[in-house]
């Protein structure tokens, strides 16, 4: 008794009953929506820019500026999630989504190509692990950390399967009509999934664990949210410059584009692999010493990325198992540090600045297909983040 009493204070909240179909809607949209609007875009970009004339720079741009916006929107759907639950922001999003794609595929010029990547960062915000973890997490805790893995093992064959499905069209048909039919995928599969298998209530907030005293504003303005945020930031920006910058290296290097893909796809299943592995990890290590151990083993993977193509590979999954344990650290900081009363704002508020650092990571990305030593560069901003990591505990207020 005592120990299941332990596991719901720190959860703040207790067993309630689960809808069912949430979880197999959410591991396919997650899959569809990551693959569609995120990793489809460094498999195309070589090709749009080669067919359309625009400089690279510019629809890299673009893309970050999504991103941004994609950082700044989910500040409040945070708060909304807190509120009124996943259901209507993520049905809301899945239909902006493929419309912003079809705005990118029909854009004459540059200005409306830009254009439609911004509305494409609102439906990130909408749609992506932030809103589906906020519903796992009031749905399904204190087992919320089962709920995660699943979903997340399925998001993260995102780009195992839409990376090369992206290359393949692009071998058929222009980076146009590619666009075209991935954002019809997006729409059939994205669009009844969320709002049928989202619409059960939406459970009251939980009163926060007795060692969290003080609003959330006192959390956020703590010395433990901050180096929380400056850890989540760091890591973020070397981690998604490598996944941006690897397909550019190897089209570079003389590769195809398909071979690129595979290359990022196959990181993907290293994402998936990792997963698997947080669970055990969680159970041997405290929060801290978890933050730091994940963030520090992301060097392994920059040391070898310069190599040849069997240890870009080699790298690729390395980097992919530990990209997949961190989605899953970020997934429960939150809820490990001050419960699941204001998980979507905090969760919001803490993902903005790393939201922020992954859309200046393409550029990070460019720059490494020319200059691949600047891959010591992102592991020493690792280092730094799994320093940062160790300032990141929270310390028990007294009233």
């Amino acid at each position: 008794m005592t120990n299941t009493k332990a596991s719901v204070a720190a959860t703040g909240t207790g067993v309630r009953s689960r809808p069912r179909a949430v979880l197999p809607a959410l591991c396919l949209t997650q899959i569809t929506s990551w693959g569609v609007l995120y990793y489809a875009f460094p498999v195309l970009n070589p090709t749009i820019t080669a067919t359309s004339g625009w400089p690279a720079g510019a629809t890299t741009a673009a893309f970050s500026a999504a991103l941004i916006v994609s950082a700044v929107v989910g500040i409040y759907v945070g708060r909304w999630l807190d509120r009124q639950g996943p259901r209507t922001v993520m049905t809301a999003g899945s239909v902006l989504g493929p419309l912003s794609l079809l705005v990118v595929a029909a854009a004459p010029n540059l200005a409306v190509f830009t254009a439609g990547w911004l509305l494409a960062g609102a439906a990130m915000a909408a749609t992506f692990y932030q809103p589906a973890f906020a519903a796992l997490t009031r749905w399904w805790a204190p087992d919320h950390i089962r709920a995660l893995t699943i979903v997340t093992l399925a998001g993260g064959l995102a780009s195992t399967v839409f990376a090369p499905l992206t290359a393949i069209l692009a071998d058929h048909m222009s980076w146009r009509t590619t666009y075209t039919v991935l954002a019809g995928i997006l729409a059939v599969l994205t669009v009844p999934a969320h709002t049928l298998a989202l619409k059960a209530p939406w459970p009251p907030a939980p009163p926060s664990p007795p060692h969290v005293t003080g609003s959330h504003e006192q959390v956020v303005r703590s010395r433990a949210f901050g180096m929380l945020a400056v850890t989540s930031t760091l890591s973020a920006f070397a981690m998604y410059a490598v996944v941006v910058g690897l397909v550019p290296l190897l089209i570079e290097r003389g590769y195809t584009t398909t071979q690129a893909a595979w290359a990022l796809g196959l990181g993907g299943a290293g994402q998936t692999l990792g997963r698997t592995l947080y669970a055990t990890l969680a159970r041997h290590l405290g929060v801290t010493a978890r933050t730091a151990t994940l963030i520090a083993l992301t060097t392994a993977a920059r040391a070898i990325v310069a190599g040849p193509y069997a240890l870009l590979i080699a790298a690729s999954v390395l980097a992919g198992v530990v990209r997949g344990n961190l989605t899953l650290l970020q997934a429960t900081a939150v809820t490990d540090r001050w419960g699941t009363t204001h998980y979507g704002r905090l969760s919001g508020l803490l993902g903005a600045p790393a939201h922020a650092a992954a859309a200046l990571a393409p550029f990070a990305g460019a720059l490494l297909a020319g200059y691949p030593a600047l891959f010591a560069l992102l592991a020493a901003l690792s280092i730094t983040a799994a320093v940062t990591a160790l300032a990141a505990r929270p310390t028990a207020r007294r009233s």
